[in-house]
């Protein structure tokens, strides 16, 4: 195993984050047995004796399906509209979820703003600091209902890279619907999974492309938030939620990002 895999894997404050696709979809809304699953995975590392702070996409997706909508909206006020309905069923979702474990979950919504101002930075970095201190779970996710499209972080995956360093993190695990960076689309087929990036060099001829139907970010996001980790000394696992018991234990899969 690689350096960079070791540390992840033995990393003692980690920031993991869950993409729409792996707790959504367009159709069903919150999918509580894939919300589960993933809990059962954090919760096993946290036994092992890791600091995690959850930063959850999906609250879009899960005001979907209770407001009749069946696809997520292109314009602003139906979007924060979805998020104002979403992000009580996803607060809830996870509460529910971790209450398995005992655990209790504290809800940190965030805006750009209040990482780019000194006063609101401090205020969240205490807040998600005396959560952690209190044995609390911090589930972060954007403001998506007052957010403004000057104001939006622009994807949950730039969230979660500020939020590695809010927490002074050891780790960054990007969880969603790809097992790791490709140098092409695998959909479209001969593309070449990379697993480990050191340097820029190992991306050079990299294809990253846009969300999809649930998410904003997709792979070009994905890389983008990996690199603003990384280049800042954060270690990042780029893989598949479906993969979350490795990822959260070995730390064999995916892709490393030095």
């Amino acid at each position: 195993m690689s350096d960079t895999r070791e540390v992840i894997a033995s990393a003692r404050r980690v920031v993991v984050k869950i993409g729409s696709s792996a707790i959504t979809s367009v159709v069903g809304g919150l999918d509580r047995d894939r919300l589960d699953r993933l809990v059962d995975a954090i919760e096993a590392r946290m036994q092992a004796g890791s600091d995690l702070t959850v930063v959850s996409s999906g609250a879009v997706g899960a005001g979907l399906a209770p407001l009749g909508l069946t696809s997520r909206p292109r314009d602003l006020a139906t979007k924060q509209a979805a998020a104002s309905v979403g992000q009580l069923a996803l607060a809830h979702a996870w509460g529910t979820s971790f209450a398995r474990y005992g655990r209790t979950v504290g809800q940190v919504l965030l805006t750009a703003d209040d990482i780019g101002r000194r006063t609101q930075h401090r205020n969240a970095q205490r807040t998600l600091d005396r959560l952690r201190a209190l044995h609390a779970v911090p589930v972060v996710n954007e403001n998506d209902t007052v957010a403004t499209t000057e104001l939006r972080f622009g994807d949950n995956d730039r969230l979660a890279a500020l939020v590695s360093h809010l927490v002074g993190a050891d780790a960054l695990i990007l969880l969603s619907d790809v097992d790791g960076l490709y140098d092409g689309d695998p959909r479209k087929g001969n593309a070449t999974l990379i697993p480990e990036v050191t340097s820029p060099e190992d991306l050079d001829g990299v294809v990253a492309g846009s969300g999809g139907a649930l998410g904003t970010g997709g792979m070009a996001s994905k890389l983008s938030a990996a690199r603003l980790a990384a280049d800042s000394g954060v270690p990042v696992l780029l893989t598949a939620a479906s993969q979350a018991d490795r990822a959260l234990t070995t730390a064999d899969v995916g892709t490393a990002f030095a």
